[in-house]
């Protein structure tokens, strides 16, 4: 189960977390898409699931668009992978998030990226349920995962003070 959600606070009305979701399922489904928009101090929730039967877990990524709203203009993408394997024997939950262009495509190389690569774009770790913070020019995403087979995430978006 996903959680997102947006600060409210004075300095985080410009940025509008906007209908330009976008998915890709490595492994598993989303049985629950998150809502197309989640507005400053609002929060939207998402459930991902394994195949039943299947020796497979539930591997993925999402990306929102930012939009100012000032200029009603797409600012950047915001990334969150997760991987919540079939076998704890030989893997664990892992996550990442991140800030990305515009431009970027939610596929199997942003997946791939944020899952193998060092990029000053993204934080990654293995989710043991402390918190993991990634901080960009504009925003800080803050995020945790349990670790479970049935993990939750929670991301948190907040506009950073300038």
């Amino acid at each position: 189960m996903f959680f997102i959600k947006q600060q409210q606070s004075a300095s985080c009305t410009q940025l509008l977390i906007t209908h330009q979701t976008r998915m890709y399922i490595y492994s598993g489904n989303c049985a629950t898409p998150f809502p197309s928009t989640i507005a400053p101090g609002a929060s939207g929730k998402a459930l991902f699931s394994k195949y039943a039967d299947a020796a497979t877990g539930c591997v993925g990524l999402l990306t929102y668009d930012l939009l100012n709203k000032d200029t009603n203009q797409t600012a950047e993408k915001i990334a969150v992978m997760f991987s919540a394997p079939f076998n704890f024997n030989f893997y664990s939950n892992l996550y990442a998030v991140g800030v990305f262009d515009k431009s970027k495509l939610c596929d199997y190389d942003l997946y791939y990226q944020m899952y193998y690569g060092n990029d000053i774009r993204l934080k990654r770790q293995h989710a043991d349920g402390s918190s993991l913070s990634y901080v960009g020019g504009n925003i800080t995403i803050k995020a945790t995962m349990s670790d479970s087979y049935q993990p939750v995430i929670k991301v948190q978006v907040s506009q950073n003070k300038k």
